[in-house]
């Protein structure tokens, strides 16, 4: 997994590509999550667009930081869900528990 990260006026936007299959992917998401909220960034959109296959341990990054950001007050939301991801998270009844949107554009405008 490839991390990138911008600013989009209060949003912190995560960029991930390539294969998110647990592992070191885990712990890069969650210092990086740690690190923003202890400096009071609260609104992180992770942008899936770029990325090509996702595993359970993949599933289990994204809701460790749901958990995380939610429970320090803050927003956590998920931007350009391919199909395939949009898919797996139906099947796991996680679409439930996040609130997904089309693209960073659309998840900044709500």
């Amino acid at each position: 997994m490839e991390l990138k990260q911008s600013t989009i006026d209060t949003h912190i936007v995560f960029y991930l590509s390539g294969k998110i299959m647990g592992g070191p992917d885990a712990t890069m998401l969650n210092d990086q999550l740690h690190t923003l909220l202890e400096q009071g960034h609260k609104k992180i959109i992770v942008d899936l667009s770029q990325v090509e296959l996702m595993n359970s341990s993949g599933l289990g990054i994204l809701i460790s930081g749901l958990t995380t950001v939610r429970n320090a007050g803050g927003q956590f939301k998920l931007a350009g869900v391919t199909d395939r991801i949009r898919s797996l998270l139906a099947i796991t009844k996680l679409h439930t528990i996040f609130e997904i949107y089309d693209s960073v554009q659309k998840a900044l405008e709500i």
